[in-house]
């Protein structure tokens, strides 16, 4: 069986939605300890496709061995 591609936006909007049906409170408990399962399991599989963009990231703004970051600047700072 193939797997389905991970959808990070997809998977975020999911998380949201079931934080927001836990914090609601109008889940019996077998139905609250399945969403927070579920809350647990896209929350581990969002940090690791974000981990993973990271990565690559990483590794696109490294030039010849050597970052080549430029520091933020935030221009709100007044």
């Amino acid at each position: 069986m193939a797997k389905r591609k991970f959808n990070f936006e997809n998977a975020l909007a999911e998380l949201e939605q079931t934080v927001e049906r836990l914090e609601d409170g109008e889940l019996d408990l077998e139905a609250s300890l399945k969403a927070f399962e579920k809350g647990v399991t896209l929350t581990r599989d969002c940090q690791e496709a974000l981990q993973k963009a990271e990565q690559k990231v990483a590794m696109l703004i490294q030039k010849n061995g050597a970052d080549t970051l430029i520091p933020f600047e935030d221009k709100h700072d007044d």
